[in-house]
């Protein structure tokens, strides 16, 4: 899932604290509020970003910004309303049949693609199984697991026709799954379970996703005039959509804006409705008429390239490292965003013991994971020493690089962590700060030393975070390996996927593993500090960490 999915630092990719202060919360929208909004010729919702889109291709994207612009121009099986699950192209949220392993999907029949073919059971068929194919590469493949066969057609073991995935009639789509998942409908809101128009994906093939000549939509918006590396975009309603009336706002101009001064100011002089501010700006913005703090299902750590650097596979190495950061001056004094303190890879509040609601999964977690993340440069210092002794690097001298992002805050964090992390003896990082998508590819390919890298939930489960880092998973950028900390992810998923409570003690002690290794050290969960224009009501980020943009109202 990012991160789903993969973030921007600064990024990211469920539940918890998502209610944006400064916007209602309300859902209310009257069909005279509707059509007041709907024919105002200024109602146009400008809103800043952190970066460009990397693709279009919901076999491929894994950034949260790609996910929230698929969002708002495609629409999936089932799509957030609010906190609840609700039907998109499927009539009804299904109960599965066959002991939990068929799901049997009707559709609606009255969605169209924006070149006026139908959205049929095809086209999901055609996009899942074009996502396992492993001549896809999609990274968002490992999440098909447990969907009949998906994993041996990734693995290259079965033919893609395969998957439990069948068209039972246009509007009949079946799954048939190996085992129960318990999240699975809520999976079915994400972007890499959007369908695809086969027709079109055929035409362009590599060209798919690149630019909105290549692409047609089934969802709010379509992308207009977009060619593929801009700075800005927009998005306008799409009247063939088959909820169309329900969206509110006519068009969505988004904007690239990485330095938070130039976002301020265009928000001041009315450029801009929603501006992302970092570091000394939202520090200066606080309290200001306007301002307001989203709290995401994001998390951000440090991972060490153990593939590239054999010191890195010494646990003792990697606790130094996470010991010798001091994350609440990082996030207060650095980020100024309103992100906090984490010290797991999961993100807090989206998950509760499901024996007593009232117990968080980090917190639940907490003993092991406060353990090597607190800040103690001394002790950092006698582990730094101990792990190189036992890797027979006593004295030696390490130059490495540490990857993150160019915006301004990500400069700032990278710096801080250089500044806190060269206090370990020998050791010295130079900083290469690079746009969002060369991050990305950097990352994957190994190409780092040191990279900041992050997640935001797909879904409201810890097993989202926790399968990042398995030996297989094509995010687990760092190349940490346990045995045991994968069976364990391994039977929560298979052998204990009906049993909540045994499943939860599976994730609660591969958690504790991952925490004792420091496999990843966590460092802060997102905060994003926002000004918005008062006008601007209704966006909320719901529990897959989307804002559900066909619910925004603008009332002047």
């Amino acid at each position: 899932m990012k991160l789903k999915k993969v973030l921007i630092a600064g990024v990211t990719i469920a539940l918890g604290s998502f209610a944006l202060v400064g916007c209602s919360s309300s859902s209310s929208s009257s069909s005279k509020t509707k059509e007041t909004t709907s024919n105002n010729a200024n109602s146009v919702l400008r809103i800043s970003e952190k970066d460009v889109i990397s693709t279009m291709d919901s076999s491929l994207a894994t950034d949260t910004i790609s996910s929230q612009n698929l969002n708002n121009v495609m629409d999936g099986l089932y799509r957030y309303k609010g906190k609840t699950i609700a039907p998109a192209i499927a009539t009804k949220v299904v109960k599965p049949t066959n002991n939990g392993l068929t799901y049997t999907f009707p559709l609606r029949k009255d969605a169209k693609w924006s070149n006026g073919d139908p959205v049929t059971a095809n086209d999901f068929v055609f996009a899942w199984k074009r996502t396992v194919n492993p001549e896809t590469k999609s990274q968002y493949a490992y999440i098909y697991e447990g969907i009949a066969n998906a994993k041996d057609i990734t693995a290259g073991k079965k033919p893609v026709d395969s998957l439990g995935v069948k068209a039972i009639d246009d509007h009949t789509f079946e799954v048939t799954l190996e085992k129960p998942i318990p999240y699975f409908s809520q999976l079915m809101s994400a972007a890499f379970f959007f369908p695809q128009n086969e027709k079109t994906v055929n035409k362009w093939g590599k060209q798919y996703g690149t630019n909105s000549d290549t692409l047609v939509f089934n969802g709010p918006y379509k992308l207009v005039n977009w060619k593929g590396s801009d700075n800005s975009w927009t998005e306008e309603k799409n009247d063939s959509y088959w909820n169309a009336k329900s969206v509110n706002v006519k068009k969505i101009q988004y904007q690239v804006v990485k330095d938070p001064t130039t976002a301020v100011n265009l928000y001041q002089s009315n450029k801009l409705d929603r501006a992302l501010l970092t570091g000394d700006t939202a520090k200066q913005m606080k309290g200001s008429d306007g301002y307001g703090i989203t709290k995401k299902s994001s998390t951000f750590y440090l991972s060490a390239n153990q593939q590239k650097n054999e010191i890195f596979k010494n646990a003792n190495v990697r606790r130094a490292l996470s010991m010798s950061v001091n994350r609440k001056q990082l996030t207060s004094k650095v980020l100024g965003d309103g992100s906090t303190v984490n010290n797991s890879i999961v993100a807090s509040n989206i998950a509760f013991d499901p024996n007593d609601k009232t117990k968080d999964f980090v917190k639940e977690t907490s003993s092991t994971g406060d353990k090597y993340t607190k800040y103690d440069p001394a002790e950092a210092k006698k582990l730094w020493e101990k792990g190189l002794k036992e890797t027979g690097n006593t004295g030696k001298t390490f130059n490495l690089v540490l990857l993150g992002d160019d915006t301004d805050n990500a400069k700032k964090q990278s710096e801080f962590l250089q500044n806190q992390l060269e206090k370990l003896p020998g050791l010295k990082l130079t900083l290469s700060n690079v746009p969002f998508k060369s991050r990305l590819t950097r990352a994957k390919s190994g190409d780092f030393d040191l990279v900041v890298y992050a997640w935001n939930a797909d879904f409201p489960d810890p097993i989202n975070f926790l399968t990042l880092v398995t030996k297989d998973s094509s995010y687990n950028v760092g190349k940490w390996e346990n045995e045991k900390f994968d069976a364990l992810v391994d039977k929560s998923l298979t052998d204990d996927a009906n049993n909540p409570t045994k499943r939860w003690k599976d994730m609660m002690d591969a958690q504790d593993i991952l925490n004792e290794e420091q496999g990843v050290a966590p460092l802060y969960q997102l905060g994003e500090a926002w000004m918005t224009n008062k006008r601007v009501k209704n966006m909320t980020l719901n529990p897959g960490s989307m804002y559900d943009m066909n619910l925004v109202e603008l009332k002047d």
